[in-house]
């Protein structure tokens, strides 16, 4: 049923008009009237009518200004406007103030309701036209949502070609092109309990997930199975996205496992610079996370074997952060007597009849095997090995024993990082030897270098920083300040001359560099002879050294 409100400022009109419709029988709700326009819009504003019957001459405001407010505010609100003046202006001007009726007074209450009526079928029909308009975007909507998942499942699944993704892209009207691009793969497990408390658990955790996604910037998304979503991520430059993805991460186990009893799972691929290397970003993100949750389950089970054995007696304390800084820094030759300084904390421990030292080497093989990923490049660890690994571990029932899992596993590491090395040396040698020869040039440039060995400067940044420990900027700079020393030592040159043979034309920026690195102004610099043991400065000193020992 449809509410009428009526406004005049005569009331017998108003009581005439209220009184002679059986509002109830026509189908309709009187629900109420006011004798001026400024004294009916609060009622209306409250009431929410959906016919307003007002006449056009009142007092304080008019059923013409009252016409043009509602219309204003309350667009859906039907009017038809009673008036004695038969005068075309009038009527002009009710048109402009959109109001469907304009009658002159005296009308009948039959008219009344002929045009209530008349209005009534109209309400209905726009409502019905909204509602499939509604429903028809709704219906796009999802068909949208379903087209885009199966887009990014398809260049997840590498089932596309870079030209079919971007017209199917363009016919959803989705932007999908983008300098570089990256995959993310989320996977929430809940404790376990009732389904409907994983259910609600699992979409308080999506809510979360989503609601943190808006906040980083573009990319697509779909949901590929109970508990996982895949997650697209573009950038403008390979330093964009990576922020992005390191935001991505800390946001992701902020706004689940701080907040929700669940376990949060997430890998992350490389960055990719064409579209058709989505497929490589996304096997490298499952790879990811298939690494994450074994070192997650590895520290639970530890954590747990700790716990039981507390009860005996105390779990030896084991340095985790030495191991990883062995891995990172040490050397093959060192690998026997670096296990032997574990056996100080390990060796008189149970490993017969207590669980801890199993979970420990298992702890320690998958610190290995991630550290191997994150530092050789396109290395692949395969099921196999890892079974391999596994039967050698479940096997080890005494110091002597773990110290050959150990060598063997350290072994294997080694071998890695060498054949690492060894795939980039080339490369990387013909870059050093082009900042040798070209460190002069103001204008030389991490650009210039890719172009020179025929790489992608994304790629060459990545693998320079990653073989090296430094990034091509970092080398260069010092590959100049050892020229600069050089130069100090064996000529008589200014300060900006030998500035600019280094390759700065700002003298002065050059200067604060110098001292930044070597911890001397140029003066205090040639004051001395021993310039190589000069560079430890409070800053810069541990890659200035490592720079000389590379050159």
């Amino acid at each position: 049923m449809k509410k009428v409100m009526l406004v005049d400022d005569e009331i017998l009109v108003r009581e005439s008009i209220r009184d002679c419709i059986d509002w109830k029988k026509e189908g309709f709700i009187y629900c109420g009237d006011a004798s001026d326009g400024e004294v009916a819009l609060p009622m209306i504003e409250q009431l929410l009518p959906d016919i307003l019957i007002t006449d056009i001459k009142m007092p304080f405001m008019n059923g013409l200004e009252l016409s043009a407010i509602v219309r204003d505010r309350l667009p859906d609100i039907k009017i038809i406007i009673l008036s004695g003046h038969d005068e075309f202006e009038y009527a002009r001007a009710a048109l402009r103030a959109g109001v469907e009726e304009y009658c002159l007074k005296p009308v009948s209450s039959a008219d009344i309701i002929r045009m209530l009526h008349e209005i009534s079928r109209k309400i209905d029909a726009e409502r019905l036209e909204r509602e499939r308009i509604q429903r028809l975007q709704q219906v796009q909507g999802e068909n949208i949502l379903l087209a885009s998942q199966k887009l990014l499942g398809d260049l997840c699944s590498g089932m596309i070609t870079t030209a079919e993704a971007i017209l199917f892209a363009n016919s959803l009207s989705l932007s999908l092109t983008a300098s570089c691009y990256a995959v993310a793969i989320t996977d929430v497990r809940c404790p376990k309990g009732t389904a409907q408390l994983e259910r609600d658990i699992l979409l308080q955790a999506e809510r979360y997930l989503a609601d943190e996604m808006l906040l980083l910037g573009e990319h697509l998304s779909y949901k590929r199975s109970h508990t996982e979503m895949i997650w697209l991520f573009k950038g403008s430059s390979d330093e964009e996205l990576r922020l992005s993805l390191l935001d991505f991460h800390q946001k992701m186990y902020a706004a689940v496992e701080t907040l929700l009893p669940c376990m949060l799972i997430v890998g992350i691929g490389s960055i990719q610079e064409r579209l058709h290397g989505i497929h490589t970003s996304y096997l490298e993100a499952e790879d990811d996370k298939h690494w994450h949750r074994m070192a997650r389950q590895s520290r639970l089970a530890l954590m747990g074997a700790v716990s039981s054995q507390a009860a005996s007696f105390p779990a030896p304390v084991f340095d985790r952060q030495k191991f990883i800084d062995f891995l990172k820094l040490g050397i093959p030759k060192h690998t026997a007597a670096f296990i032997a300084s574990l056996a100080e904390e390990l060796q008189e421990m149970d490993w017969k009849g207590a669980l801890y030292g199993c979970y420990l080497l298992n702890d320690m093989a998958i610190e290995t095997l991630q550290l191997a990923r994150s530092m050789c490049s396109g290395l692949h660890i395969s099921e196999q090995f890892e079974l391999e690994l596994q039967q050698k571990l479940n096997h080890v029932r005494s110091w002597s024993e773990a110290e050959i899992f150990l060598s063997r596993l350290l072994d294997q590491f080694w071998k890695w990082r060498n054949e690492s090395l060894d795939k980039y040396t080339d490369m990387l040698n013909q870059v050093k030897d082009y900042i040798q020869k070209h460190y002069h040039d103001d204008q030389i440039s991490l650009q210039e270098a890719a172009a020179a060995v025929c790489v992608s400067a994304s790629h060459l940044s990545k693998v320079f920083s990653q073989e090296t420990g430094q990034t091509f900027i970092e080398f260069l700079t010092h590959t100049r300040i050892r020229k600069a020393m050089e130069l100090l030592k064996s000529t008589n040159a200014k300060s900006y001359e030998i500035a600019h043979l280094v390759g700065y034309n700002d003298a002065h920026y050059f200067s604060n560099l110098f001292k930044r690195i070597t911890g001397l102004t140029t003066t205090q610099f040639r004051k001395h002879n021993e310039a190589d043991l000069l560079l430890t400065s409070n800053e810069g000193a541990s890659y200035a050294n490592i720079s000389i020992i590379s050159l």
